[in-house]
Formats: structure tokens, C-alpha cells, sequence
């Protein structure tokens, strides 16, 4: 019976790139050098095809565990849905860029191309950037382009943000704040050492035996020695609802199998 190993953490952990999973372009948005640009309308998820393992804010994670496993990688602990059982592989995102129905789309997904830029140490904010690379920003005057009465546009007029710009300041800042409380959550939960060292096997239809490592989850048996003090600790903290949804999402686990059966039969 042939084995393979995946690794969980290279190409899922952001922080260890120069630059961000998905993001290969990002330049602060500034009308004077974007006043042209547009936003596509259509969703198209092509570009987290090759992402086996994608962040996630804990506040997601009643969403995403029926779908998803959830571990944590890195030195970080940082939180991922595991996507696919390969490197380079999204089960989740088919040939045409579309996010299998009706598996939850994680907001680190969703946010796409937008993203913010701590630029705190210089102008003491964040700044909303877009990934120039993507194939959704356009250039209006380079390319046809459809307006629909300006709700794609990013500039009315070139000068003021449009409300799609807004929508996407918006929800790239609800993320930011997402996820600084999800770092906190793991911070807190590390402090009472609740994190162990796992990998997974997983037998995919036909036999073929893959070994998932390099991942962390929550260690149940040492969450049931806490100590009444502990224990409080971390339900006023917000931490228990973050713990749970990753030890049920490893009920998940078998959604990704599912996934890859029918992947091989299409």
C-alpha cells in the first residue's frame, strides 16, 4: 500500500512568506495612481486552487469545521482549514475558479484582492491595499470594462472611493480585528498548554495512504486535567468556543476523502 506525506505548514503559513498567501502585486490604493482601475464582477476563486491549507478567525470556525479539519501550524499556532490532502491542491476549487457548494468560504478567501497594510510605524494606520496581480482588477481605460452604475468602479470620477471600495475597507477591517482577537485566543490557550503535535492518515478511495504532519491540535485529555480556575480562565477569555470547533471538525476529515473520490472520478 503506497504512503506519501503532506506537510501542513509551508505553503499555508503567510507569516513565513515575504508576502501574504494569494498576494503577489499589493500596492496601496491611491486615486491619483488607481483612479482608472475596476473591480470584475465575477466570483471567480481560481487563484486559492493550489492552497491545500488556508487561514481562518475563530469566529469562523462554527462555520467551517463541518467542512473543514482545523489544525494550527507553526511557531505561531496559527489556525487553518485543511483544503486539500496534496501540496498545491484546493479539493474545494474546481477547473472553472468555483468554490464547491455549500462548503463555507473562509473570509481570508473572500477578502480577495483587498487586503490591509500596517503602516503604523510611518502613518500610524492601516492602509487599504489591492493585489495588482489579480486578474479581477482591471484597468478601465486599458480594457473594456463593465461599470454597473459605478458599484465596480474603485474611484468616482477617478478621485472618491466608490462603495465598493468602501464595502471592501469595510470587511478587510472587520478581518484585521477578526483576526488580532483569534491571535489573542491562541495566545491564551497556549498559555495553558493545551496544544499537542498531530498527523493524520488518510486513505483515499483505491488505497493510496497519505500522512499529514507538521500541524498542531487541541490535546483533549489535557483540557479535561485543567483546573476549575484554569478552565474559567479560558471561558472568559472566549476560548471555548474555539476549542470545541476544532476538536469537532476532526469529524472532517472524511469530507476531505469525499472530496478527493470525486476529484478522481471527474
Amino acid at each position: 500500500m503506497a504512503e506519501a506525506r503532506t506537510d501542513m505548514a509551508p505553503a499555508a503559513s503567510a507569516a513565513s512568506n515575504a508576502l501574504p498567501l494569494f498576494y503577489l502585486k499589493p500596492e496601496a490604493l491611491n486615486p491619483i495612481r488607481h483612479g482608472s482601475l475596476g473591480l470584475t464582477a465575477r466570483a471567480d476563486f481560481g487563484f486559492a486552487r493550489t492552497a491545500h491549507a488556508i487561514p481562518i478567525a475563530a469566529s469562523e470556525m462554527p462555520g467551517a469545521m463541518r467542512s473543514y479539519p482545523i489544525v494550527f501550524i507553526g511557531s505561531a499556532k496559527a489556525p487553518v482549514i485543511i483544503t486539500g490532502v496534496r501540496q498545491n491542491e484546493n479539493l474545494f476549487v474546481d477547473a472553472d475558479g468555483r468554490w464547491t457548494e455549500p462548503h463555507y468560504i473562509p473570509a481570508y478567501v473572500r477578502r480577495y484582492p483587498f487586503i490591509l497594510a500596517d503602516e503604523s510605524a510611518t502613518s500610524g494606520r492601516l492602509t487599504l491595499c489591492v493585489d495588482r496581480a489579480s486578474e479581477r482588477v482591471v484597468d478601465q481605460l486599458a480594457a473594456p470594462f463593465r461599470d454597473d452604475g459605478g458599484k465596480l468602479a474603485l474611484f468616482f470620477n477617478g478621485t472618491e472611493p466608490t462603495e465598493a471600495t468602501k464595502q471592501a475597507l469595510a470587511f478587510c477591517s472587520q478581518f484585521q480585528n477578526d483576526f488580532n482577537a483569534t491571535r489573542a485566543i491562541v495566545e491564551k490557550v497556549d498559555a495553558h498548554g493545551l496544544f499537542a503535535p498531530r498527523q493524520s492518515k488518510v486513505t483515499l478511495e483505491g488505497g493510496e495512504v497519505l500522512n499529514l504532519t507538521d500541524f498542531q491540535v487541541i490535546d483533549e485529555q489535557a483540557l479535561n486535567k485543567l483546573s476549575n480556575e484554569a478552565f474559567l480562565d479560558l471561558r472568559k477569555s472566549g476560548a471555548l468556543a474555539m476549542i470545541y470547533c476544532q476538536l469537532a471538525s476532526s469529524n472532517s476529515w472524511s469530507s476531505l476523502v469525499y472530496q478527493a473520490a470525486l476529484r478522481k472520478r471527474t
